[in-house]
């Protein structure tokens, strides 16, 4: 059983790490024992900066925890993940889940097999703009996003689509609550040899449709949802943590419209998004603790990280299908 105050560690303490490290040492419920870093230099200075111990050993920091969080590179999550849930440690794995779906499946039937639980990272879900909306998201029809940033070598070690694009995909599933049936997408390398600019087409089999794009060499972030539906459209901006819901009034008889053209605020009311503050690493990580200590669910489990995996990866699969005819389309002289 798991005591009251869980035994956490941090495997990887890179850009993205140090920020765990950092929100779970300040956490008064938790016993944070530390992390491990598999470069000393780095260990060493995050160590002296957040005050916390750093362990030579990843397996020995496993032994000492109850639960921990990955956030090494991806290819390394398998095996990172594979020995935590092998002596039933409960993990929270940055996205994606791991690098294949075969890594994936083997690392969720150790965790069945031995209790553990597996949360994966989408931090996204903790967003406030996603938090705000969900009680407004009825049955989508089409989704159109936007994920655009400058270039970081942070993540550069994959495909766009799952450095980035990967949030926006968990999100789609979340929204629309149905599979996908068909994916049509392009890409290209710019600065790495990786897609590092992708766009894709995604037919649920619910019928909804949704328009996704992720760059990462960008000059300026953007990260937008907007989301139509039979009752309105509503509009988030992800990165502003906001976003506005355009419903069409319940007193408008459509049959006026008709007629002649009227103002949108004759037929529409807006509605302003709000949802209480909170840093959403911080929440992520406060839903993961709840879990272990069988206070909620797992709000974003494994399976779900699987699938958002999987549809990824199919979108990888289709733009190295299309990439041969788009590069012999470039290079075709001109008449």
């Amino acid at each position: 059983m798991t005591p009251a105050r869980t035994r956490i560690g941090v495997v990887g303490a890179g850009a993205l790490g140090y920020h765990h490290v950092r929100i779970m040492r300040e956490m008064d419920d938790v016993e944070f024992v530390g992390f491990h870093e598999a470069r000393p230099e780095r260990a060493a200075q995050v160590a002296e900066e957040l005050g916390v111990r750093a362990w030579e050993s990843e397996a020995a920091l496993v032994e000492a925890c109850d639960a921990l969080t990955i956030v090494v590179p991806t290819p390394a999550h398998y095996a990172v993940a594979k020995a935590a849930v092998a002596q039933g440690r409960h993990v929270l794995i940055e996205k994606p889940l791991t690098a294949t779906l075969a890594e994936a499946d083997e690392i969720l039937a150790i965790a069945r097999a031995s209790g553990a639980l597996v949360q994966t990272g989408h931090v996204e879900r903790f967003n406030r703009a996603i938090r705000a909306a969900m009680p407004y998201v009825d049955r989508p029809r089409f989704l159109e996003s936007d994920r655009l940033a400058p270039f970081n070598p942070r993540g550069s070690d994959v495909a766009v689509v799952l450095d980035l694009m990967i949030h926006d995909i968990d999100l789609l599933l979340t929204l629309v609550k149905s599979g996908a049936q068909e994916v049509q997408a392009v890409g290209i390398p710019v600065l790495t040899p990786f897609v590092d600019i992708a766009n894709a087409r995604i037919t649920f089999t619910s019928g909804a449709v949704a328009n996704v794009t992720a760059s990462r060499v960008s000059r300026e972030r953007m990260r937008k949802l907007r989301i139509f539906q039979q009752s309105g459209y509503l509009s988030l901006d992800l990165g502003a943590g906001n976003g506005e819901f355009y419903r069409i009034r319940g007193d408008v008889d459509l049959s006026e419209l008709t007629k002649a053209p009227q103002q949108l605020e004759a037929f529409v009311e807006r509605i302003p998004l709000e949802a209480p503050e909170g840093e959403p690493l911080r929440l992520e990580f406060r839903s993961f603790l709840d879990a272990v200590r069988g206070k909620a669910p797992v709000t974003v489990t494994g399976d779900d990280g699987r699938e958002a995996l999987a549809v990824a990866l199919r979108i990888v699969r289709e733009i190295e299908r299309t990439r041969p005819a788009l590069a012999a389309g470039l290079e075709r002289p001109r008449a």
